[in-house]
């Protein structure tokens, strides 16, 4: 079974916050890949508890090579994205749980930038732990929506690359 979970957290309050970069991300391109036999999920469980919802959908190797995670990353600029395979979670919380409950990092992620950056492309991420967190829990504005709309398109290509071709040609 083709899959693919973006992360996020559930309910009302999380629409539309940076965090759930993954499940807006997901919601834009389901339509995209209509008819092309993959799954789509967010899961109903918080973002730090992610793994526990992914878990019981992969049981086998196979199933695991069928896994695309997508997922907000503060290190990369908003509107950008990055595909990556078999790397650890890089200190994204949501992104650990499911490594730890598969008891595995080979699948593909796709990293979806959330940062702010200048015009030369220096990010600007927040620092301090409080910070980051009122970052990470912010609301988009509507321009960024509109980037993570755009960037939609890119995202649905490669994970039909990845499912119809390989990872490595979509990376």
């Amino acid at each position: 079974m083709k899959l693919v979970v973006g992360l996020g957290n559930p309910g009302e309050e999380y629409e539309n916050t940076r965090h759930n970069t993954g499940r807006i991300l997901v919601g834009m391109i389901e339509e995209k890949l209509e008819g092309k036999k993959i799954k789509f999920i967010t899961p109903d469980t918080f973002m730090n508890n992610s793994g526990k919802a992914v878990a019981p959908l992969i049981k086998s190797k196979k199933d695991l090579t069928q896994l695309v995670v997508i997922y907000d990353d503060i290190d990369l600029p908003l509107g950008k994205m990055k595909i990556s395979f078999d790397r650890s979670s890089g200190g994204h919380n949501g992104l650990e749980s499911v490594i730890k409950k598969l008891k595995s990092k080979e699948f593909v992620r796709i990293r979806i930038g959330i940062s702010p950056s200048t015009p030369t492309g220096k990010l600007r991420k927040p620092s301090g732990e409080q910070a980051m967190l009122k970052f990470l829990l912010g609301k988009y504005k509507e321009s960024e929506l509109i980037e993570l709309k755009k960037l939609s398109k890119k995202v649905a290509e490669a994970v039909e690359t990845i499912f119809t071709e390989s990872k490595e040609k979509a990376m």
